[in-house]
């Protein structure tokens, strides 16, 4: 099959690899669309130790089923294997398991190639009428509507009453928006300070666009989808007397949150990692019955021209909040 392959770092090459090969109670999966996401970046870039160079990238993806008694089924992939015994699986927490893997972090190769292997319970199939690139957006949609989940569960105040920012224009932060959207809440503003992608995002009505926040203090609920010292001090100062901070973005480990005003505000912080499967499927449902809006927003690349897409995105020349890659 072909596949692109972090051979080194900032080097992304499109060459041949051994197929992939289904193992018991798995299929196989001839890919469709497979987005880019942040971690594939942060690898890409050389910052993240559990994606060692040569590795197949990508777990942003959707596609059909080839062989089996499923052959044909159209799907989204969740591309986290969780073992489904500890106390965490069983309590529906799948995405804190202990032993979780997920596809491009090995020993699971990823989905920048034409086929990857997947347990056969973690994929959802997608009804006709719903298009593979609409699906393939269900794993980064996902992200937002988990945190959004848990903050809104935090919060007292009726949803129509809270007014939501959030930091970062790009696919999690504008999935975190539509996430919102789609649970109720009607004021939502979203920070994107890259003036090409701001543009990009003022064309949707489901939320407002701004450089930067500009009322302190006034924000029910901060999600943080870009995760530096910068936005952590931002949605400090952003949430009001009460509120509660959903930190989901990974950019840099330490700095920004001003400890002293959020414990005499008593606002509330909760780090989020990925989704649960019941967050996964419940995006997705929500993706057929249209609740994310026209999902319009992408970019499709050819998957032979991934190191150029990684180029752009590193360069700040894209303006889509996803670019996504089809074999």
């Amino acid at each position: 099959m072909k596949a692109l392959v972090l051979t080194d770092t900032k080097v992304l090459t499109y060459k041949d690899a051994p197929d992939a090969l289904a193992g018991e109670g798995e299929v196989l999966v001839r890919i469709a669309h497979s987005g880019i996401c942040g971690s594939d970046m942060h690898a890409f870039l050389g910052h993240d130790a559990r994606r060692p160079t040569p590795l197949i990238l990508g777990h942003e993806a959707s596609g059909t089923i080839e062989g089996g008694p499923r052959d044909g089924e159209r799907v989204t992939i969740n591309p986290q294997v969780s073992c489904g015994t500890c106390r965490d699986c069983t309590s529906g927490r799948t995405n804190i398991c202990a032993t979780r893997q997920i596809i491009s972090i090995p020993p699971r190769e990823g989905a920048f190639a034409e086929l990857v292997a997947i347990p056969e319970t973690h994929v959802v199939e997608v009804p006709e009428g719903v298009s593979l690139r609409a699906a393939a957006l269900t794993e980064p949609l996902a992200c937002g509507w988990h945190g959004v989940r848990l903050g809104l569960t935090a919060l007292p105040e009726a949803r129509g009453d809270i007014r939501a920012l959030v930091l970062g224009g790009g696919a999690i932060g504008v999935g975190a928006a539509l996430a919102l959207r789609a649970q109720g809440v009607t004021q939502i503003e979203v920070v994107e300070p890259n003036p090409i992608r701001a543009e990009r995002l003022t064309a949707h009505p489901e939320f407002s666009t701004t450089g930067e926040a500009t009322t302190p203090g006034s924000y029910e609920l901060v999600i943080d989808a870009v995760g530096y010292a910068a936005t952590r001090a931002a949605a400090s100062t952003a949430a009001r007397q009460g509120g509660f901070i959903v930190h989901i973005g990974l950019g840099e480990d330490t700095g920004g949150l001003d400890i002293r005003r959020m414990t005499l505000q008593e606002i509330g912080f909760t780090g989020t990692y990925a989704y649960t499967f019941q967050d996964f499927k419940d995006t997705a449902q929500a993706i057929f019955e249209g609740q994310f809006g026209a999902l319009d927003w992408v970019e499709v690349r050819a998957l032979a021209d991934g190191q150029s897409a990684f180029d752009d995105i590193r360069n700040g020349r894209v303006a889509a909040p996803k670019i996504i890659l089809e074999p």
